[in-house]
C-alpha cells in the first residue's frame, strides 16, 4: 500500500494524490497536521531514501524543506541531530509530500518518474 504523508494545504501533496488517482492506484493519505509519523516509518523513509542517495546525511538533507521559515533551526546542527529536529518538526521542517510504497521505497516532493515503477 502507498502512504502519501502531507497536509491537504500543500500544493504538492494535492498534486501527488491526483497523479495516483488518474493511474487508479490506491493510496493511504496520513495528514501530517492529525497524525505525525511514528518514529518506525520516519526512520523507514530516512533508510530508503539513504540507500537511493547513498548517504543517511543526503536523505536528511533530502527531506529538509530548504523554504521552511524554521528552517534555520536545522541548518547549523550536526547531522545526528538533524534527524532528531526533523522527526520532532515533520510539519514545519519536512518536505511534502512524502511517498512510501511499503517499507523499501520513499521518494520526497514529487517524484512522478519513481513513482511510475510502483504500480
Amino acid at each position: 500500500m502507498i502512504q502519501i504523508f502531507g497536509t491537504l494545504k500543500s500544493f504538492d501533496v494535492k498534486t501527488a494524490q491526483r497523479w495516483f488517482a488518474e493511474r487508479r492506484i490506491p493510496v493511504q493519505f496520513v495528514d501530517l497536521k492529525e497524525k505525525e509519523m511514528s518514529r518506525g516509518e520516519f526512520d523507514s523513509v530516512l533508510d530508503s531514501l539513504a540507500r537511493t542517495l547513498g548517504s543517511r546525511a543526503d536523505a536528511i538533507e533530502e527531506m529538509t524543506d530548504k523554504k521552511s521559515k524554521d528552517y534555520a533551526s536545522i541548518a547549523y546542527l550536526d547531522d545526528s541531530e538533524k534527524a532528531d529536529k526533523l522527526f520532532e518538526n515533520q510539519l514545519k521542517l519536512m518536505k511534502q509530500p512524502v511517498c512510501r510504497n511499503g517499507k523499501n521505497a520513499a521518494t520526497v516532493g514529487l517524484a512522478q518518474k519513481t513513482w511510475e515503477g510502483w504500480k
